[in-house]
């Protein structure tokens, strides 16, 4: 078949198409924006990509199924010319994914509002160290496996992030409701995605939709230490195991420590010592997500044991690229790039960094950019996420212009409310702006060390990859 798809640069979509190709289909796509790196990625893969959209030129290429992606909206030229003529079928991507990757698949779906990229590469990542070729669909760049996807072997499980977004402008049920589980992760429930759901509950209806599909010979493998889980237990029509620190979950994170290396911990399955982990990834919610992908990759080879899945390489495991990632170090800064916009993503991931970088001072430059973050519905959380550094750095609003002024973050009234507390808390209009004060404010030579970290769901404007180009031009002189 010939596959034509709209909005093809996406991370989610362009992992797809290559999947597609691998299984021997003819794919070509079109872009607002071709931007790498998965154009390039697409490109060397043989794909062919197209800027801009084109009638005329869908209708010369006339290709078998239009997959439509969850940025393309109605007014679209090609997307009206679909709804008009109705000559070429057309379907999401999630739906695609059920119908030509997942229907005869064993299906780990790992879901939750935190953590579920880096659950997703170490469930695959495990099942390839068992010795099996595993498929797999990850939302980021894995620093352990070749690439964000693969098709494996149809006998092995097949791996996917379970996003909770919207499917597409036709569709806005939660993509995961399509990807048909035979074990489902939930790592946690929070409230997330403020321009599709209402609140809390709304957010908890869509996961119970999803609970109602994980059929009776499989799992569901939930945080144990979440109330917001909680809430939509019990089920009565499929096996459930809880997993974290608390004595009631069935898997038990337990003696977790860290240190300037990692962190380490212990695993307890029903009362028995599976293994010791010491690895170099920092936070009990690192662990909680070692503990939910070692917990799904061992249901899928032995459902009797589970702990016939080996932990040992995970002290190899280096993560995902931008989840923590060292951008830069010397013997007086350190540079961090991280994925974190949530308030309670920041907070884990800022209280783990302090421990690791005992005696550092903390810099935290953060970009309200996703569109939940954008808005005032964490207005006072990100105070307590962002609490406690040293010195932070806000940028302005992602778009803000697109938001009224009584709907918009108040990146102001976050930095005064922190400089009570005793950080050294500046808004700024540019993020241009963050990269003049911090290269002024991350001095060399004075015997003080200092780490900076970067929180964006986005480019932050590139200002991290500048900084680091500065310095260490001046870790030359």
């Amino acid at each position: 078949m010939r596959f034509f798809f709209l909005g093809i640069c996406g991370t989610a979509m362009g992992n797809v198409a290559l999947l597609l190709r691998s299984m021997g289909h003819e794919v070509v796509g079109v872009d607002k924006d071709i931007y790498p790196p998965m154009s390039d990625v697409l490109r060397d893969a043989g794909v062919e990509i197209y800027e801009g959209y084109d009638v005329e030129r869908l209708k010369a290429i006339d290709p078998d199924m239009v997959v439509v992606g969850n940025v393309v909206s109605r007014g679209n030229p090609e997307v009206e010319w679909l709804l008009n003529t109705r000559r070429i079928p057309y379907c999401s991507l999630p739906e695609l994914l059920k119908k030509e990757v997942l229907f005869n698949r064993f299906n780990i779906v790992v879901s939750g509002t935190h953590g579920k990229t880096t659950t997703t590469a170490l469930a695959a990542y495990l099942l390839k160290g068992h010795g099996l070729e595993p498929g797999y669909l990850i939302g980021g760049v894995p620093r352990d496996l070749p690439s964000g996807s693969c098709l494996g072997e149809g006998n092995s499980p097949f791996v996917i992030e379970g996003d909770e977004y919207d499917s597409v402008f036709f569709d806005k049920r939660s993509k995961f409701v399509h990807y048909l589980p035979s074990v489902l992760t939930i790592n946690n429930i929070e409230f997330d995605h403020g321009d599709i759901f209402r609140d809390l509950e709304d957010i908890q209806r869509s996961f119970s939709h999803l609970l109602r599909i994980v059929p009776q010979c499989g799992y569901v493998l939930v945080n144990g230490d979440d109330d917001n889980i909680e809430a939509l237990l019990p089920i009565t029509w499929t096996t459930v195991f809880k997993v974290g620190v608390g004595e009631l979950n069935d898997l038990r994170i337990v003696d977790f420590c860290e240190g300037v290396s990692g962190s380490a911990f212990s695993l307890v399955w029903k009362g028995r010592e599976w293994g010791r982990v010491c690895w170099q990834l920092s936070g009990l919610f690192n662990a909680r997500n070692a503990a939910m992908a070692a917990l799904a990759a061992g249901l899928s080879v032995s459902p009797e044991d589970p702990t016939q899945i080996s932990l040992e390489s995970l002290g190899h495991f280096k993560g995902v690229k931008r989840r923590q990632e060292v951008l830069y170090e010397d013997s007086e800064v350190v540079v961090i790039e991280d994925f974190a916009h949530h308030p309670t993503a920041l907070g884990e991931t800022l209280r783990a960094l302090k421990r690791r970088y005992e005696g550092y001072r903390i810099n935290a430059c953060f970009e309200p950019r996703s569109n939940t973050a954008c808005r005032k519905f964490h207005q006072e959380t990100f105070c307590v996420g962002l609490g406690g550094v040293d010195r932070l750095f806000i940028g302005p609003v992602f778009r803000g212009e697109m938001y009224s002024e009584g709907d918009r973050l108040d990146t102001v009234r976050i930095a005064n409310t922190l400089r009570l507390e005793g950080v050294e808390a500046n808004a700024y209009q540019s993020n241009d702006f963050i990269l003049r004060d911090l290269e002024v404010k991350i001095s060399r030579g004075l015997g003080e060390k200092n780490l900076v970290c970067f929180f964006s769901n986005g480019s932050f404007d590139g200002i991290s990859k500048k900084f680091v180009d500065r310095i260490s031009t001046l870790s030359k002189v």
